[in-house]
């Protein structure tokens, strides 16, 4: 493998002077569920020098995919891939591609070929070339000089075969102001919550925190240049209210990794953010979600933040442990994430969490400090308990040190590790077979992630329709359902628990289970669609008045 090669590095011209020949297509393929943001950059990056772009979901029948690669005879074909765990996927599409005559240049990118190009190239044997961290300007060189027919693999950010080598170029600088960026492409017919059309947005890219389960942060280390940048508010409410508008939207989605509200900077960040929005006129008539750690969470600003037209944070909260938190190198306290969701709730603000009920240094002890932990939370039915297990992605630190330990097992599409006490093991995969059997946290259709749609609804009918006088009624039912199913839940993890590590006897039928988790699906469904059909010419006059039925 060689790191650099011996080809000179293109130092090339701006992009106003290179030299391109846009008389082909360029065709990005990736998953498009909530819309494809790094796609959506891509694309308007191109166009905005002249290419057409076509923008394709990964999703689509390999048939309907080649049917459209072969009327565009696009240039360059470029592949969008987050995790490793869609690589065999990909490769089946790219074989089926070639196979069915598409000589178009294959480049791949995202976190886990950026992070591990290596592999990459040698999984995907159909592929060019890749380009590594933030692509637009990468992308656009690479598609120009092979618009001209001129020498690519020189250009900085990208990796490549020469033969049986593995070359990786000098890696290309990360963006340093993001407002150069044109807004990102989004020709896709947007999801809806009740007639409101939501949209992706982001307000800075990067992340500074140094969470061991976690790639992000490692592909905005891996590369030279400013780890985190933030976006002028007065751009980011701009954008916002140009969607508006347009095109309706008034349910913003950010997925920034990590909203910028950590330190001082951050903080006059989200101040100004927050004039910003109210000299806009947007709070009251829209309405956003960011991400967030517990850390950041206190009562003046998120109290601002909602009267700005935050509705919902998400938080990675992970663990209820010290130990489980000190593995994650999360650098909160499980005294931190408590206090945090109580002030969301003290300012009235819904909540949804990331939580990993195991990791590689859980115990019998760890999980039960879990389950407790999830009790304080949510024991009031405030939200559906969730809860997953850590896995080891490619490119962090905590998968480094499994390997270095011996106790990375697997392979690259789908790392894995035992647990430090075997019948721990035993333990999860019992209670991993219970919940999948009973439908209750895995999936949309499973119980607790319909729990919290229902939640999501009401958190939009509170902010943007008119005030209806059963709602309080229908969050309590709402409430009740969730109360208990998280009650149930969580005794099942803690006495499961206790049949692997004490010997106790089994007293959960996986068939009671599914039959109860089935009750309380029906049960919130029904309640729901009388509660939406009782009021459902209130709702649609709302949008009929704003015009949100044509334009979402």
């Amino acid at each position: 493998m060689l790191e650099s090669p011996s080809l000179k590095i293109i130092t090339s011209e701006s992009p106003r002077e290179r030299r391109r020949d846009t008389s082909r297509a360029v065709v990005l393929i990736g998953f498009q569920r909530q819309g494809n943001l790094g796609l959506g950059y891509l694309a308007a990056t191109l166009r905005g020098h002249g290419y057409a772009v076509e923008v394709l979901d990964f999703d689509t029948a390999h048939g309907e995919i080649l049917e459209l690669v072969k009327a565009r005879e696009p240039l360059l074909i470029g592949f969008s891939l987050i995790f490793q765990f869609y690589i065999r996927q990909f490769d089946a599409l790219l074989r089926f591609l070639r196979a069915n005559g598409v000589g178009s240049h294959f480049t791949m990118g995202g976190h886990f070929p950026s992070l591990n190009y290596s592999d990459t190239l040698r999984m995907l044997p159909d592929l060019d070339s890749v380009v590594r961290f933030e692509g637009e300007l990468t992308l656009l060189e690479l598609v120009d000089l092979l618009s001209t027919g001129s020498e690519w693999r020189g250009i900085q950010g990208i990796a490549y075969k020469r033969g049986e080598e593995l070359v990786a170029n000098p890696m290309r600088a990360l963006m340093e102001d993001l407002d150069q960026l044109p807004y990102p492409e989004r020709n896709y017919k947007p999801e809806a919550v009740l007639g409101r059309a939501v949209m992706p947005l982001l307000a800075s890219r990067g992340c500074a925190r140094t969470c061991s389960f976690c790639s992000i942060h490692m592909f905005y280390r891996t590369a030279p240049g400013k780890m985190v940048r933030t976006r002028k508010p007065a751009q980011v409410v701009r954008e916002m209210r140009q969607l508006h508008e347009e095109r309706g939207t008034t349910i913003f989605l950010f997925q920034d990794d990590d909203f910028p509200l950590f330190g001082p900077v951050w903080h006059r960040w989200a101040n100004e953010f927050v004039d910003e929005l109210h000299r806009s006129g947007l709070p009251g008539r829209a309405i956003w979600k960011m991400n967030c750690r517990a850390d950041v969470v206190e009562p003046q600003m998120f109290a601002a933040m909602r009267d700005a037209g935050l509705y919902l944070v998400y938080m990675g909260l992970e663990s209820g442990s010290e130990q489980g938190l000190k593995t994650l190198h999360k650098q909160v306290s499980v005294e931190q994430n408590l206090r945090a969701v109580q002030t969301l709730k003290d300012v009235g603000l819904m909540f949804e969490f990331g939580f990993m009920l195991f990791d590689p240094s859980s115990t019998f002890g760890t999980v039960r400090e879990n389950v407790a932990f999830l009790r304080a939370i949510v024991g009031d039915g405030s939200a559906g308990a969730v809860f997953c297990r850590m896995l080891p992605y490619d490119g962090t630190p905590i998968k480094d040190e499994l390997a270095r330990t011996g106790r990375l097992l697997g392979d690259v599409c789908n790392p894995d590790y035992k647990f430090l006490d075997p019948q721990l093991d035993t333990f999860y995969e019992a209670l991993t077979k219970l919940i999948h059997v009973t439908g209750w946290v895995h999936g949309y259709r499973s119980l607790s992630p319909q729990l919290n749609w229902c939640w999501h609804e009401i958190a939009v009918i509170d902010r943007l329709f008119p005030q209806l006088c059963e709602l309080p009624a229908y969050k309590d039912t709402v409430r009740g359902i969730t109360r208990a199913s998280n009650d149930l839940l969580l005794r099942v993890v803690e006495d499961l628990s206790y049949t692997y590590s004490d010997g106790r006897a089994n007293a959960w039928s996986a068939q009671e289970l599914e039959r109860q988790c089935r009750s309380w699906v029906k049960e919130l469904v029904e309640n729901r669609d009388a509660f939406i059909l009782r009021h459902q010419e209130i709702l649609l006059n709302a949008l009929r008045e704003e015009g949100q039925l044509v334009r979402a």
